[in-house]
């Protein structure tokens, strides 16, 4: 007989239902208190190639894996570039410019001066990687939950928003000790020029607070910047695939789909760069300034000064999130997991809406 379950099971997948092929199957076995075990419609829909269920906890191991790929390697990778931004902040006078902040710092370090940071910096960010990109699929699943099928069509954009801002709620925690030891290894020459030297010093200087002074700055930083970096990517992915890509998704190949996945993410990080900006200054300048606070550092800098260093951090954000959305799915890809496509309006809104007989 077919499942009477299946609206049930649909109402979990935050990407709307995907196509279901009727066929005879067996009913779910129910458990000693008479309840069937909750499932996801992802999970049920899965493909036969996917190496586990959507939703299932290889699945959301895998994704804080590809997290920690996408976040770390990224962010190490352009060190130099962040060292030339957070110093642009901190010092306008001294470094004027990229170039001119290029040019400074090797002249003054050398060349290994561009790669100051880099330990804190991929620690750090690994850690946020595993808690932005694994919180993320299980807030996502989790707020769809309640909302049901229908609604979370209608408020997809909330419900991407709302995960998002939970997701990095908890991974500003666990980047912010590295993220302040970088910032004081990079803007502070001479302070500390090894993660092992500077952490015992800070903390005999200012206590655990050194660490986790700059979380609500980095909240303000990095909540907005992660909300407009999902929501802007998922809605992206959605337009290019109605509007620009020539054939449905099912079509094209895994290569073309990595492809819209890089478009997509360059475009969120433009956006992402310019609505965290202010706050990623005054989180450079505190971590650089003892005994100072948000308040004061950003009266400090004034509404122009938040705004230095914009050009450098939307060339670095930009590229940074493209590879990130790149890496992420592309682990995904690798280890065969679930990758459900765009949503569509369930057939039940449909009917209600008057679109279908």
């Amino acid at each position: 007989m077919y499942p009477t379950c299946l609206t049930q099971l649909a109402r979990a997948n935050p990407f709307s239902a995907p196509l279901f092929s009727l066929q005879k199957v067996e009913e779910p076995q129910q458990n000693l208190d008479g309840q069937r075990p909750r499932r996801l419609a992802a999970a049920a829909a899965s493909d036969e190639g996917d190496s586990c269920e959507f939703g299932s906890q290889k699945y959301l191991v895998l994704c804080g894996f590809g997290g920690i790929l996408s976040c770390g390697t990224t962010h190490t990778a352009v060190v130099p570039l962040d060292l030339v931004k957070c110093r642009m902040q901190v010092n306008p006078d001294k470094y004027k410019s990229i170039g001119n902040g290029f040019a400074v710092t090797v002249r003054e370090d050398g060349m290994r001066g561009l790669a100051k940071g880099w330990a804190p910096t991929f620690i750090g960010y690994s850690m946020q990687g595993l808690c932005k990109f694994g919180f993320y699929e299980v807030f996502k699943i989790f707020y769809s939950d309640m909302l049901g099928e229908e609604n979370t069509y209608l408020w997809r954009t909330s419900l991407y928003l709302a995960a998002s801002a939970s997701a990095e709620f908890f991974a500003d925690i666990a980047l912010a000790p590295m993220e302040a030891v970088k910032v004081r290894i990079q803007t502070q020459p001479g302070y500390a020029n090894t993660l092992r030297q500077c952490v015992p010093k800070m903390f005999a200087e200012e206590g655990l607070w050194a660490f986790y002074k700059g979380v609500v700055p980095l909240w303000m930083r990095q909540i907005p910047y992660t909300m407009m970096k999902f929501a802007c990517f998922e809605r992206t992915v959605e337009l290019l695939y109605k509007y620009v890509v020539p054939k449905p998704r099912s079509e094209c190949s895994k290569s073309e789909q990595l492809v819209v996945t890089f478009v997509a993410g360059y475009i969120a990080g433009v956006f992402c760069a310019i609505v965290s900006h202010p706050a990623d200054s005054v989180v450079s300048v505190l971590n650089k300034e003892k005994g100072s606070t948000a308040a004061q550092v950003l009266k400090k800098l004034g509404p122009k000064g938040v705004w230095k260093g914009l050009v450098a951090r939307i060339i670095m954000i930009g590229t940074l999130t493209a590879l990130q959305w790149f890496i992420y799915d592309s682990v995904k890809v690798y280890f065969r997991l679930p990758r459900p496509p765009p949503p569509e309006m369930p057939e039940s809104l449909k009917k209600k809406l008057g679109l279908t007989e």
